[in-house]
């Protein structure tokens, strides 16, 4: 059984401050600033001071951990100059981490509303994606420029302190993940036989949203790769850990279930023909139509999206 303990601030100051080390220095590193810090804690607390200030103090006076790894490295902090050069940086990720997805997603879901060919909307969305990359980094870039010339000595006109220290990443797979996996794969078992057999719409009841062709058996397939992901779950909770292997599982059964999932709602095989006529008997075909476009991003969003997930996970626990 795996179980986990609070990280304390040191804890959290030698992970943020080891994370971008080349492997091969961390474990050194990590010893090293370890006992650096236990060292100067203990200095202080035989002064009179009480433990939980003394690590406070020590870890305030260290400063930034980015900065610290940063010499560490022999990388300079430079381009905006070295004040500014890890805020700038950290800002700069998370746009481009979020800002042009978003807008390929929505740009594409658009196009294909408009009725585009795949070729016109990867002619307008790449285009679109390089212009909003460059502006995001050149506005970004001239915002800190700017606050450099300004004069002010941190970002948020305070001093950096251990509050602003991050918590470790997550290198493991706890019980809580296995059980929520469990539990959702459970919940949707449950939701396709209910819409199936009872259906959601009460004023029509027994009109199911899926197509009643599907069972039973693409729902048994459905239910048997279902099988496959909860024996994963518990798998990857027995390991303690993601591994390469498991990544590359997890990445096939995402793919078995996206896949054909695409295919029979592109062909119009997955939602029941006459659920959206019934109940919205003005449109309800172009709502239809609607929806599935939705539902195939989501379809292919999700998929990618833990996919990528257990694949960070997986390399992130081989460097341990």
């Amino acid at each position: 059984m795996h179980t986990t303990t609070p990280a304390t601030l040191t804890d959290r100051y030698v992970d943020a401050a080891t994370r971008s080390i080349p492997e091969n220095q961390r474990p050194d590193l990590a010893a090293e600033l370890r006992g650096s810090i236990d060292d100067q804690i203990e200095a202080r607390i035989a002064e009179g001071e009480d433990p939980a200030s003394a690590e406070r103090a020590v870890l305030t006076d260290l400063g930034d951990p980015d900065k610290l790894a940063a010499q560490y490295a022999d990388r300079p902090l430079w381009l905006v100059g070295p004040k500014y050069f890890l805020d700038w940086w950290r800002l700069l990720k998370l746009l481009l981490s979020i800002v042009p997805a978003c807008v390929a997603c929505g740009l594409s879901l658009a196009l294909v509303l408009d009725g585009q060919s795949f070729g016109e909307i990867v002619g307008t969305v790449v285009p679109v994606l390089l212009s909003v990359v460059v502006h995001l980094a050149f506005w970004t870039t001239l915002v800190f420029v700017v606050l450099e010339r300004s004069g002010q000595d941190t970002l948020n006109g305070s001093r950096w302190s251990p509050d602003q220290l991050p918590e470790p990443r997550q290198r493991g797979a706890g019980l809580g993940d296995m059980i929520t996996s469990l539990a959702f794969l459970a919940i949707m078992v449950g939701v396709v036989l209910w819409d199936l057999f009872v259906g959601f719409v009460p004023t029509d009841p027994g009109l199911s949203f899926l197509d009643p062709a599907l069972w039973p058996g693409w729902i048994l397939a459905l239910f048997a790769v279902m099988a496959l992901e909860a024996v994963l779950a518990i798998v990857v909770y027995a390991v303690g850990r993601w591994t390469i292997g498991l990544a590359v599982a997890n990445g096939i059964l995402n793919l078995v279930i996206a896949v054909p999932a695409l295919w029979l709602l592109f062909e119009g095989r997955l939602i029941n023909p006459a659920f959206f006529p019934t109940i919205i008997p003005d449109g309800g075909a172009e709502v239809g139509a609607i929806v599935s476009v939705v539902l195939g991003f989501v379809f292919a969003g999700v998929a990618i999206w833990d996919t990528v997930d257990a694949s960070l996970k997986a390399v992130r626990a081989r460097r341990l």
